[in-house]
């Protein structure tokens, strides 16, 4: 029995069985696909952050500990893959005699390493000019003194004599903060900052000038071991992964006990993506949870197409004899083989999907682990979709009711209940709770990165498609029962003199209508909202990486040898479309060091972006206006105008090194803006001036910084710029690409490029089978009443009428307040996760070519359901009009 019922079902109801089995497909597909995407994403976090660690554990050994009784309490900890000691010295002050002049400096620190340490930890020192062996000061130092390669710095002991040493190369401390942070003490008793002056010594040389200093002032001096650990065996879950490197560092000080203190950086820095990885886990739920719901939906809407043929089958299984549980096994038995289809349909499409859109080999990763529970969870989506309705109508069904095609609809219970409003009414009160707090998921993004994660934030997108679908339900309901009039004329263009008999059969096919409706519009506001977020979302990206590059290339020299040393012959490159150069100084505020830009307010914008976001009354044109016409302007950072309390016109003075005594004097400034953010710039205190000004008071025209706009690739025009500058050692080149990749491994720029094309790919074969494979069925399901217009002389203009005004209906009314939905969820989104965005955007980016592929898409699946529909109608009218 079961075997023939099957082969009826293929026979006749197929375009229903492979619906069904489409729906499922897609279903275990997308979920499938997301969650590999999910557990790579997570994997590449952990990883990108792991590589950003320059020291894994810093080891600060006690006064009076045994360094090899440590060094094996380490090894016995952890798996090293490198060790390095480091020694310091706080010292009073440096000085040096260059030019006729005598410079002198306040505190510093010298540093003592083995010859290997650079090679073994590169991204602590970079060599900027010179050799690495030898005397290395670094560049801030340099600048101070005013020293270069060949001369001579007098170092000032604690309790012993001063010494002279040599100077073999200028060097650049990219982790500065992490090299000299207190190891030990609590924060906010740790310093604040990384020393000013710093040399570094051969470690030979340093044990020979501060080993005695252990006896007489052993608060001035003492050693470290710097590690890099093997993470091989480190999970690639970063929850996994930051537990691991935190009982590593806890057994090592357990074993050491008060014989030194460990800075576990690694496990700081994993804790940091731990809060990441579940703040990327709601980000990629609530981005992918409405496909998910969507994909349900449309097999739930795919099975019911056909409800009124199942019931006039079940009246007839009835009426020859059969039971209700033979009714029922029967449809358990079609749910099983659209399930069991559908699953391994879907594992198939997952798979490839996951390969050739998201680059991860699902069957060879952890995802393998995910293929049984999404096949349960499709041949458990068909039974719901399938036996529950069965099992319903079964326990209902009569003769009469099988006859019934069309009949009286009860009013569902969300429409009675308004659940559409009391959904948005939600989503505003969430919306409104959030904005008004100024929660903002992200902490810190310019520092170290940290969450604080409010659920209820999350809550109003998914309110608000859910309201919004179910509010275009009621609409287009409520217009179809009372604006017939109104519908009747607005179909006459397409139905001539049948507009109001087709605007009569709209009214009592409404609840099919409105359902195919609020599908239709779902599966818009879907692709719409995900396109237009991350539309908005590469553009920050790219404005946040330009912010932190500087430009599309961007040249890095000393105040000793400047990147315009090199301006005329990078502004003929080839692809080259604006070159600026930027003075990078340093001044003092009060006694704070802060970092000095001289920019030219007129041209800067034609080399980097110069986003309103930047600038505190988010107007770039008119504050780089006012800086222009006021020659001794200053820009001051957020922070520094919050620390010196100082207000837009308030005179300042600050002081500048001055370039023919190499002194620091004071120069008066205005305040005329506040800056938020700046290319090159740091996150914290900084200011930005007049370059002519700058060049005026401290005699010195040299620009430490040239920003290149290019219309080449930026990789290949970095390559282009290295090339043409090789003969500058010091001058360091970078590109937006390296920004971006920094970037896409925090917090700040989550890498969402494999998501939202999953997810574009995906609403976009949602569109189709929502506006064809649904509305198809349905028009197959009352073939019979086309049968009938057939045989009373329907011409195929006439019978077209009725299948074209359906299909406008359809996907003209969920294309509307689809897009108008899209959009609304997607600003909504961009707000809640503000945090993210670093700048945040001025507006919604419109990813104006894939909206209108949704439009085409959309259209020509309903075009062609229409189509072969309405030229199906008019082949074997007999037979349908028999019922068979």
């Amino acid at each position: 029995m079961y075997q023939h019922w099957l082969t009826g079902l293929v026979r006749t109801r197929s375009g229903r069985l492979v619906g069904t089995i489409g729906g499922v497909a897609l279903t275990v597909a997308f979920v499938l696909c997301l969650g590999a995407f999910l557990q790579s994403s997570a994997a590449e976090m952990t990883a990108r952050s792991i590589a950003q660690v320059a020291v894994d554990w810093q080891v600060q050994l006690r006064p009076g500990a045994d360094g090899g009784a440590v060094e094996a309490a380490i090894r016995s900890s952890a798996p090293v893959a490198a060790l390095q000691p480091v020694g310091y010295a706080d010292v009073p002050g440096l000085e040096a005699n260059t030019g006729g002049t005598v410079q002198t400096t306040g505190g510093g620190t010298v540093l003592g390493i083995e010859p290997s340490y650079v090679g073994q930890f590169p991204a602590q020192v970079r060599s900027l000019l010179g050799s690495v062996d030898g005397v290395l000061v670094a560049q801030q130092t340099a600048a101070n003194l005013h020293v270069s390669l060949g001369d001579e710095v007098i170092i000032h002991r604690h309790q012993a004599p001063d010494v002279s040493v040599t100077i073999a190369g200028i060097v650049d401390l990219p982790n500065a903060d992490t090299l000299f942070q207190a190891i030990g003490v609590p924060a906010g008793l740790a310093p604040q900052a990384p020393p000013d002056n710093v040399l570094l010594l051969p470690m030979p040389h340093w044990q020979q000038l501060f080993d005695p200093l252990h006896t007489g002032r052993p608060d001035t001096v003492w050693t470290e071991f710097h590690l890099k650990l093997d993470h091989h065996d480190l999970p690639s879950d970063p929850i996994a992964a930051s537990t691991t490197a935190g009982e590593r560092g806890h057994n090592f000080e357990a074993r050491v006990a008060d014989a030194a203190l460990l800075a576990n950086n690694l496990a700081a820095r994993l804790e940091a993506v731990r809060e990441d990885a579940v703040y990327a886990r709601l980000v990629f739920l609530f981005l992918g949870a409405p496909g998910v719901i969507l994909a349900v939906l449309l097999t739930l809407a795919v099975a019911g197409a056909g409800q009124d043929r199942r019931r006039r089958d079940q009246a007839l299984l009835r009426l020859r004899g059969a039971t209700v549980d033979t009714v029922l096994r029967l449809a358990a038995v079609e749910a099983a083989v659209a399930g069991t289809g559908g699953a391994a349909l879907g594992i198939i499409l997952g798979v490839l999907g996951g390969y050739f859109i998201l680059g991860v080999a699902i069957l060879r990763s952890e995802a393998v682990a995910l293929v049984g529970t999404v096949t349960g969870a499709g041949v458990a989506l068909s039974l719901a979709a399938i036996l529950i309705p069965a099992w319903r109508d079964a326990r209902g069904s009569t003769v009469a009711a099988g006859r019934r095609s069309v009949g009286n609809h009860r009013t569902p219970l969300w429409s009675r209940g308004y659940a559409d409003l009391v959904l948005l009414a939600l989503a505003a009160a969430f919306y409104w709770r959030t904005a008004a707090s100024g929660y903002q998921v992200v902490l810190a993004p310019e520092g170290v990165a940290a969450t604080a994660v409010d659920y209820t934030a999350f809550l109003p997108p998914v309110l608000i498609w859910s309201g919004l679908a179910l509010l275009a339900v009621r609409l287009v309901g409520a217009g179809l029962q009372h604006g017939r009039s109104v519908i009747a004329r607005g179909l006459r263009p397409v139905a001539g003199s049948l507009a109001s008999v087709i605007a009569a059969t709209f009214e009592r096919q409404s609840p099919r209508l409105t359902a195919g409706v609020g599908l239709a519009a779902l599966a818009f506001a879907f692709a719409a909202s995900t396109a237009i977020f991350n539309a908005t979302y590469e553009a920050q990206a790219r404005v946040d990486a330009e912010l932190t590059s500087g430009a599309d290339v961007t040249v890095t020299g000393t105040l000793a040898q400047p990147a315009s040393l090199a301006l005329d012959r990078l502004s003929k490159l080839p692809g080259v479309v604006a070159v600026q150069p930027m003075q990078h100084r340093y001044a003092y505020v009060g006694t704070d060091l802060q970092d000095l830009y001289g920019v030219d307010p007129e041209r800067i914008g034609s080399a980097t972006a110069m986003s309103d976001a930047y600038f505190a009354n988010g107007d770039a044109r008119a504050t780089l206006a006012d800086l222009a016409r006021t020659p001794d302007g200053v820009l001051v950072s957020q922070e520094t105008v919050n620390d010196y309390q100082l207000n837009r016109g308030d005179s300042i003075n600050l002081r500048l090194q001055n370039a023919a005594d190499h002194q620091y004097h004071v120069v008066p400034f205005h305040v005329v803006g506040v800056v938020r953010e700046f290319p090159t710039a740091p996150k914290d205190s900084f200011l930005v001036a007049n370059a002519a000004f700058i060049e005026q008071q401290t005699g010195s025209a040299g620009n430490e910084i040239v920003l290149i706009r290019s219309n080449d690739d930026p990789a290949r025009a970095a390559r282009t710029v290295r090339s043409s500058i090789e003969d500058l050692p010091a001058l360091k080149v970078s590109q937006v690409g390296d920004a971006v990749a920094l970037i896409g491994s925090s917090l700040t720029a989550i890498d969402l490029a494999g998501l939202t094309r999953l997810e574009l790919i995906f609403a976009l074969v949602m569109l189709a089978a929502s506006g064809g494979l649904v509305l198809g069925l349905g028009l197959a399901d009352r073939e019979r009443s086309f049968a009938i217009l057939v045989a009373l002389g329907a011409k195929p203009r006439q019978l077209g009428a009725f299948v074209w005004s359906e299909a406008a209906l359809v996907v003209g009314g969920g294309m509307l307040l689809g897009l108008l939905a899209g959009v609304l969820i997607a600003h909504v989104l961009v707000k809640l996760l503000t945090g993210v965005f670093d700048p945040p955007p001025e507006a919604l980016s419109l990813p104006w070519g894939y909206l209108a592929a949704l439009v085409v898409t959309a259209t020509a699946a309903a075009l062609v359901a229409a189509t072969s529909e309405a030229m199906r109608s008019r082949t074997h009218v007999s037979e349908k009009l028999r019922g068979e």
